[in-house]
């Protein structure tokens, strides 16, 4: 893609992620622009563009992927969606930026790769925690020897299930496999791992067992995992979706020769360093909107001015973890 002072978006989906967590950087972010947008249903394409000011609309995405107002395409749409319309975009010669996870599966993240890397064209994907002041604290932390040479890490997640998995005939899309790649699961914990991926390297181990215990929704609502990091560092997982609110947890453990390191990751508690010396808490505000950081990135590294590493090669790892703790292959 050559180096443009300003990069034009075209949006695939006029969802709530468009709406507050990402799209809102978009406007925002030097040298971007949000020049046209799309839903395959007419009222939210022109409510959206309306509201916000986008010059065109479309309710087909081939129609947006041509025009020639449009560098680059933010695709938020559903999971099973995200390889076809990413390998539209890149075919036409648009740089894409995908919401997490990049696909339903890790077959169609090789596809998306592929594609990638035979038009030359880059595709990145949201996962912006890395960018977050947040994180990178924990990263630096890490990096700087606070807790000796890292020798595992634990995920622990469990929150209670949502007042709509309970509405057996209008189920959320992200408790069906077929839209989503799997449940809740699929939807949080890829986070955690890109992260977890981001500061260790690749894992290229992974084992678990799923089980439905509630059996409110097709997909598994509760995982089991390990595995392990190129760098010979272990670890573990346990997620619940359907647990009590007593249960409620959203940590990561660092276990190290000289301490440990404690950090959430939907909720942004304080980070706690447990050592010899003693305890110590870091509180980190993070930037609103929250992708706003990474899209930033994003941008300028269309711009030629930064180099963006969350791209899909890292994001197809993070999918084949997935995968081999679903068992699906």
């Amino acid at each position: 893609m050559d180096t443009k002072n300003i990069v034009r978006w075209g949006f695939i989906g006029c969802g709530e992620v468009t709406e507050k967590k990402s799209g809102p950087a978009f406007f925002t972010v030097e040298g971007s622009q949000v020049t046209a947008v799309m839903s395959r249903t007419e009222t939210h394409a022109r409510s959206y563009a309306e509201r916000h000011g986008v010059a065109k609309h479309y309710t087909d995405a081939q129609a947006l992927l041509n025009d020639e107002r449009v560098d680059a395409v933010y695709i938020a749409t559903p999971p099973s969606t995200h390889a076809t319309y990413a390998i539209m975009a890149l075919k036409a010669g648009k740089a894409v930026y995908v919401e997490k996870p990049l696909a339903a599966n890790y077959e169609d993240c090789i596809r998306v790769c592929r594609v990638s890397e035979q038009t030359g064209i880059p595709c990145f994907v949201a996962y912006y925690r890395r960018q977050l002041p947040y994180f990178q604290k924990v990263k630096s932390l890490i990096s700087e020897g606070a807790i000796g040479t890292p020798l595992a890490a634990q995920i622990r997640f469990a929150v209670p299930p949502r007042d709509l998995d309970y509405n057996r005939t209008n189920l959320p899309w992200r408790v069906q496999p077929d839209i989503a790649g799997g449940g809740y699961f699929y939807d949080l914990a890829p986070h955690q791992i890109d992260l977890l991926q981001e500061i260790f390297g690749p894992i290229l181990s992974a084992e678990g067992i799923k089980a439905n215990r509630a059996g409110l929704y097709p997909a598994e609502d509760t995982v089991s995992a390990c595995f392990a990091f190129g760098t010979g560092i272990v670890g573990s997982g346990t997620w619940c979706f359907v647990a009590h609110e007593s249960a409620r947890t959203d940590m990561i453990e660092i276990i190290g020769d000289q301490g440990a390191l404690r950090f959430s990751v939907f909720t942004y508690d304080p980070i706690v360093l447990e050592t010899a010396g003693g305890r110590k808490t870091f509180h980190v505000e993070n930037p609103q909107p929250v992708g706003r950081p990474l899209i930033e990135l994003v941008v300028n590294h269309l711009r030629g001015k930064a180099v963006c590493t969350s791209d899909c090669v890292s994001a197809a790892g993070v999918n084949w973890v997935m995968d081999r703790i679903l068992g699906k292959f």
